[in-house]
C-alpha cells in the first residue's frame, strides 16, 4: 500500500538550528511540524507501518541551492512516528528518499510512504 500526503509547508533548514543557541526555538517548531503532520496526513493506516520506503520531496519556490543534508527529514519522520503513521524512523524500518524541485507558485512538501516486506539492511 501507499500513502501520498501534502504539507503545504517546508520545513526549516538544519541550518537554522545546528550550532546555534536555538534548543527552545527547535523544540517549538519540531512540535509545530508533528502537529502538522498529525492534522494533515490523511487517512492514517490502520496500524503504524513497520517497514516503507519514504520519499520526500521538497518543492521550493526558488531554485536557490540546497543541500539535501540540510533538508534530512528529522521533523518529518519524528512527526509521523508520532502520529502513529510509521512504526518507527530507524534503518531497521524505514528506506529514506530525498528529493527536491521547484513549485513556484505553490511551495509544499510532498510524502510518499510505501509499504514493504522487506527491507535490506546492515543490522
Amino acid at each position: 500500500m501507499t500513502y501520498r500526503y501534502t504539507i503545504k509547508a517546508i520545513p526549516p533548514s538544519n541550518n537554522k538550528f545546528i550550532g546555534r543557541n536555538a534548543r527552545w526555538e527547535y523544540q517549538k517548531v519540531k512540535k509545530e511540524w508533528a502537529d502538522l503532520i498529525r492534522f494533515s496526513c490523511r487517512p492514517y493506516p490502520k496500524q503504524p507501518i513497520d517497514k516503507s520506503v519514504v520519499q520526500i520531496t521538497y518543492c521550493f519556490p526558488t531554485r536557490v541551492r540546497h543541500d539535501p543534508d540540510n533538508y534530512s527529514g528529522k521533523m518529518i519522520l519524528d512527526g509521523l512516528t508520532s502520529a502513529g503513521i510509521i512504526a518507527d524512523d530507524s534503518f531497521s524500518h524505514i528506506t529514506l528518499m530525498l528529493r527536491a524541485k521547484v513549485d513556484k507558485q505553490n511551495p509544499h512538501t510532498e510524502i510518499t510512504i510505501t509499504e514493504v516486506d522487506d527491507l535490506c539492511t546492515t543490522e
